[in-house]
């Protein structure tokens, strides 16, 4: 008979505290969640103004140009040095990074993106010049590779 009384209350305990920890973990509905718009589960094609959208803007058409050009960067043949790999990969992604800087300040409105884009496009510059100089470094210490 006690064994079923302290089973009991140790039940009732964990209900209660599961109850407690539930009721507490909620998050309450603030004044950012009751401004949140309705979604709207139409497909695409039947929302309103989305006929007359364009397709792609300056920007979008500038940053996919730039996202191919870094690509082909990219796409380097191997040499199967390690270093000489990484540096001749990397300078072509700063590149990419420093065309999509520019497309930013260029573009963009907000004027904290267009700080940042201003800063990369510093800092990679520098770390383009930095991984050039190892490049050559690299060649006359090993002539026979690329």
């Amino acid at each position: 008979m006690k064994r079923i009384g302290w089973v009991s209350v140790i039940a009732v305990f964990l209900g209660l505290w599961a109850f407690a920890f539930g009721m507490l973990s909620r998050q309450p509905l603030n004044e950012a969640n009751r401004r949140l718009p309705p979604v709207d589960s139409r497909p695409i094609e039947e929302r309103p103004g989305q006929a007359d959208a364009p397709v792609e803007t300056g920007s979008t058409r500038a940053y996919r140009e730039a996202r191919d050009q870094m690509r082909r960067g990219m796409d380097i043949d191997y040499t199967g040095d390690a270093d000489v790999d990484f540096l001749r990969g990397m300078i072509a992604h700063h590149e990419g990074a420093i065309a999509m800087a520019r497309i930013a300040v260029e573009h963009g409105e907000a004027s904290d993106v267009r700080g940042l884009a201003q800063e990369i496009i510093v800092a990679q510059k520098a770390e383009i010049i930095r991984m050039r100089i190892m490049l050559a470094r690299h060649a006359s210490a090993n002539p026979e590779r690329p």
